[in-house]
């Protein structure tokens, strides 16, 4: 078994569970250009159903030593933070400090179908990473003479429920948990959080808890939350009433703990950010899997309020989806075009704006998004760090790769990026979840 990798277990076990010729099902999955699905205005090809999902799966070799990604022409690229225990995303204090949440996935359920059992093998194989130890925890990088580069590191928070999003108001520090937005009261310059917060609102949770990240950011006036809450199935088939107040995101009122939903019909929204210029909300989306490699594209796009993005009835619009029952036209009709299309099963999971000037001009006034890879698609997609150029508070360009080098020439993942954010000196922050680093990117001549 230690010889074989994942792309050939993976089939070999679905055979094995279901009687099927997985390896003829993976040539089923063979994609097209990738840059073909990027932009604001995307052709999408017709669907494909399967029995059962063809896989590719990304065998993660960790970085050795010396190595780092690759960075565009006028960057450089160094580790702020190693050892880490699958940091998922981060958050810029104002002192500088750097919180890096550490998270690894709530308990599955009991696996209720040979499928099941399948998938949670290969998403296993995709994340383990060599994170074996204490991980569910806030860790704070201490910069104490403002240059960017840490002096300390000190766990902050710890023995939490498998943390991901972060919002500072004030002095109150909100973080999301799987299963609730907990506030702690915060003081600049402290290292070690003593109070134990309390609970703002609950979120859905499990026993299923299929899309577990819950992204978080704050209103620019900061009297309202928003929350991300991603679909509990690919498609439903955890049955609908498992997806109550999911594949949304959420307003939170601070000071009521009051809510409600925002917008509905994203499957797993990320990177919530609010755009300087138009002051909208905005998102990266996982789109659903297992209808081709080409469908369905990943996308950002600005978040209406009320508004539906038609997961599940239907796709990029209103391509609906033959899987769901029953089809419910009413809504198809009401789905929300998205803005821009990153490709299909790229996965994002960050977003962040860029308004600082450090990093050289062709890189201000965008955004920086993470593709955390594909796991279903020939070639792979994604395992990258990407920037779409934005103008008058919309996408105006063609994505560019910014940091690359997640996957080396035999395609196995050294590390897949997560959460990005900008520190107090301008650079670009990434984590590194399975590469279990926190990565600093600068302008080459900084």
């Amino acid at each position: 078994m230690s010889n074989l990798n994942a792309r050939h277990v993976a089939p070999l076990l679905t055979a094995l569970l279901l009687g099927t010729s997985a390896f003829g099902l993976a040539g089923c999955n063979e994609g097209g250009d990738p840059k073909a699905e990027v932009g604001g205005n995307v052709k999408l090809p017709p669907l494909t159903q399967y029995l059962l999902p063809p896989m590719n799966v990304a065998t993660v070799v960790g970085w050795k030593q010396g190595e780092t990604p690759k960075v565009a022409p006028g960057l450089k690229i160094e580790a702020l933070a190693i050892g880490l225990q699958h940091p998922r995303s981060l958050y810029t204090l104002p002192n500088g400090d750097v919180l890096v949440v550490e998270s690894k996935a709530p308990p599955p359920p009991p696996a209720r179908r040979p499928k099941d059992i399948v998938m949670a093998f290969v998403e296993s194989w995709a994340t383990s990473g060599g994170s074996t130890g204490a991980s569910n925890r806030v860790t704070l990088l201490h910069d104490a003479n403002g240059d960017g580069i840490p002096e300390q590191k000190s766990v902050f928070i710890d023995h939490m429920n498998s943390p991901f999003g972060v919002a500072l108001v004030g002095n109150d520090l909100y973080i999301a948990n799987t299963d609730a937005i907990v506030r702690y009261p915060y003081t600049p310059g402290e290292t070690q959080m003593k109070d134990p917060g309390t609970t703002l609102i609950s979120l859905p949770g499990g026993p299923i808890d299929h899309h577990w990240t819950k992204s978080l950011t704050a209103s620019p006036d900061g009297r309202l939350l928003y929350v991300g809450v991603g679909s509990n199935s690919n498609i439903t088939e955890n049955g609908i009433e498992a997806e109550k107040n999911r594949a949304a995101i959420l307003e939170v009122d601070r000071s009521s703990g009051r809510w409600r939903i925002f917008a509905s019909g994203l499957r797993n929204p990320n990177g919530l950010s609010f755009e300087p210029q138009s002051g909208a909300l905005w998102t990266v989306v996982n789109e659903r899997d297992e209808i081709g490699p080409d469908l369905v594209p990943d996308y950002m796009t600005s978040v209406k309020d009320g508004g539906f993005y038609g997961w599940p009835y239907s796709y990029y619009g209103q391509h609906v989806d033959p899987r769901v029952k029953p089809q419910r036209p009413d809504l198809v009709e009401k789905a929300i075009v998205p803005d821009y299309a990153l490709s299909s099963h790229v996965a994002p999971l960050g977003m962040t704006f860029y308004t600082a000037n450090t990093l050289p001009q062709t890189y201000r006034g965008g955004a920086f998004v993470g593709e955390h890879g594909s796991w279903n698609r020939t070639p792979l997609n994604g395992y990258k760090v990407v920037y779409v150029p934005f103008s008058a508070g919309k996408p105006n360009g063609e994505a560019q790769d910014v940091v690359t080098g997640f996957l080396n020439d035999q395609n196995e993942a050294r590390g897949r990026p997560v959460g990005l954010a900008v520190d107090k000196t301008g650079a670009l922050l990434i984590a590194d979840d399975v590469g279990n680093t926190v990565w600093r990117v600068t302008a080459s001549g900084s």
